[in-house]
Order: structure tokens, then sequence, then C-alpha cells
């Protein structure tokens, strides 16, 4: 049987790109930066670039894209300081909300911003608005893992602290949506963050939510492991980890904590002592093979996922390689026409509540 989230064919405008330059730690130039490295492998893909014109117009001349680039003059810029609610109030005339606001009008099918992470979220919610049947929207983030893939994916990673039962099921067929498209997975395995992997372990709401999610994987057509726990997060057993947005953004940062430890001290050791030079040396070539697989520029871009439009969320202290991952991702998804997939999905698997009305 064909999978219902990945038969839509995307149209022309569904495969432009809606980029807001200006929301970064690192200014516009990182982010033209690493939309020109994007745009060497993929030459001719439409894009949407909002911010102040006149900072980018430059930017844009140096890296050879103003005949490749559509520029979207916006004056004010979202700031990491600024509160979701007076970014909701007074960010008409930003940069971000240029970026939704093409999704939202058919110009674009996808959002991409390295700005602030509540205030996208508002904001994407405001324009964008919910899928129906979907309470809590997620944040979508990739974690290295011994899969084939070389990923797993884990959700949600900090949209809401708050995740009951009904939301947890959402989550699990909203992630195995995305791993099927984000990795080619026919059934990807879905598996539930808990304490232990016994089933009389953990909250009320985790026992039934493994319930739900059991009784709903035939139709979401994705294999249920059961309960997880935070060891099988980089490892084989599943494609796909849920858990409530305060548990996976803790995970989250702290695995990312964690890398650079190690790798800090790994690069001190290897500075040591002669021998551990001459070590390090020969070990080079393994040494770059590995900084490569856990570099985290590479799983760049935390994907929202419950919204009528896909938006991306780049770190804001991405480079131009972290920039340009989170465009490639963007442009992936904008060409399987992924956010109509997501909703398909979501109304053939969810229970329907008949007093509010069918969302089919």
């Amino acid at each position: 049987m064909v999978a219902t989230d990945t038969v839509t064919t995307a149209d022309d405008a569904t495969r432009v790109l809606s980029i807001d330059a200006m929301g970064g730690d690192n200014g516009p130039a990182t982010v033209v930066a690493g939309l020109a490295l994007f745009l060497k492998v993929h030459p001719g893909t439409p894009v949407l670039l909002h911010g102040r014109a006149d900072e980018l117009r430059p930017l844009l001349a140096t890296h050879g894209l103003a005949g490749q680039v559509t520029l979207r003059d916006a004056p004010d810029v979202v700031t990491m300081h600024d509160k979701p609610s007076q970014v909701v109030r007074r960010g008409k005339q930003t940069s971000m909300w240029s970026a939704i606001d093409a999704v939202r009008n058919d110009e674009a099918g996808v959002v991409v911003s390295c700005g602030n992470t509540g205030g996208l979220m508002a904001m994407s919610m405001l324009r964008l608005r919910k899928i129906d049947g979907v309470n809590r929207p997620a944040i979508a983030c990739l974690w290295p893992s011994r899969n084939p893939q070389g990923f797993n994916v884990m959700l949600d990673a900090g949209a809401d602290i708050r995740a009951d039962q009904d939301d947890l099921l959402t989550y699990a067929l909203m992630g195995a949506s995305y791993a099927r498209n984000a990795f080619d997975l026919a059934q990807p395995r879905v598996g539930l963050l808990n304490v232990g992997t016994e089933e009389h372990k953990g909250r009320a709401e985790l026992k039934v939510a493994h319930e739900l999610i059991a009784a709903t994987a035939a139709a979401g057509e994705f294999d249920y492991t059961g309960f997880v726990e935070g060891g099988d997060l980089p490892g084989d057993v599943c494609d796909v980890i849920v858990t409530d947005g305060f548990t996976g953004n803790v995970a989250l940062k702290t695995g990312e904590g964690i890398a650079n430890l190690i790798s800090d001290l790994l690069r001190e050791n290897l500075r040591k002592t002669p021998f551990s030079i001459l070590g390090a040396l020969l070990a080079r070539g393994a040494l770059r093979q590995l900084k490569r697989k856990v570099d985290p520029r590479r799983v760049n871009g935390g994907v929202f996922l419950g919204l009528t439009k896909t938006v991306i969320k780049s770190h804001g202290s991405a480079d131009a390689t972290g920039v340009a991952a989170a465009i490639t991702l963007a442009h992936r998804l904008a060409d399987q026409g992924f956010s109509d997939r997501l909703a398909a999905r979501l109304a053939a698997a969810l229970p329907h509540d008949d007093t509010k009305g069918s969302d089919t």
C-alpha cells in the first residue's frame, strides 16, 4: 500500500524557499554565505530573501547572487531578546514576518530562519495556523545515531514543555511522517521515551500514550517499538523518539554539551605529548571522519511540525555551513510538498471526534 504522505506532488510555488536573512547571531552575512554554499549545489532553486535591502544587496553581489535571488525589503528585525508576545504584537515590519507571510500567501513552500525560536513559533502559529487535529506543534530535531541513515528524529525538542497522551500520539505520527520523507524510510520505527522500557514504569499519560501509539501504528504506517530510554537516542532501536518538549530540550542541550566536551578533551589530549601528536597525525583520516559524523552543523535545522506550512529553525549561532544545511533540508521538504503530505497523514490516522466535526 502506498503511504498517504508520499503521494502528493509539489507545485512550483511550494518549491520556492522563503529565508529570513536577519535573525541569526552572526548577522545577514552568514545567512547569505550559507545560501551561496547551498546554491552552488542546487543552482536555479527559487529563493525569496527577506531583510534590510540596503544591507543585503552588497552581500548578494559579493557572492554573485544578485540575479539568482529575489529580495524582499523588511526594515525591522526580531532580536534574540524579544519576547514572543512582543514579536506577535509589533513584528509586522520584520524580516521574520515577511518570510512567513510569503508562505502564508502561497508564494513559497518553506520558511527558514535563524531567529528567535519562541518568536518564530508564535508568529508561525499566528500566521500559518495549526493542522486540524494538532493541539501542540512540535520541533523535530535530528540526532546522530547508529542507524543506517546516520540520524534519529526526536520530537518535541522544545516547542512546548507540556504534552499529554494525545499530543504524544500526534508527535508519533508527525515524527514518522518526517522520518519517511527525510530518510526515505517506508516503515519508520517509533519509540516513546521513558525512564525504563518496562510497561509499568512512567507517568500515567505515558502509559496511556503507549497504548494509543501502539493502536495507531498500522494506520500511521510505522512500527512501534515501545518504551525507549535516553541511551537509545543515538542508538539503532528506533528511528523516531517521542517525548515532551521539556524532556526533549534538556536531552538535546545535554547531548550538545557532551559532544563539545568530548571534542575539547580529545583535542587537548592529542596535543599533550609528542607521541600523542604523532598518533593524531597517523589517525587523522579516522578523526576527520569522526568529526564529520558528529558535526552538529550537518544536522542544523529543527522542523516545526503541526503547522499548515513547513517552518525550519536554524541554530542562531550557525555558521555558513550550518545555514546551508538548514536550507538544504528546506529544499528537500519543499520539493516533496511535505506539509501537504503531513496534513494528509494526520487526517487519515488520527482518531476523529464526531462532536467536533470530521477533519477530513
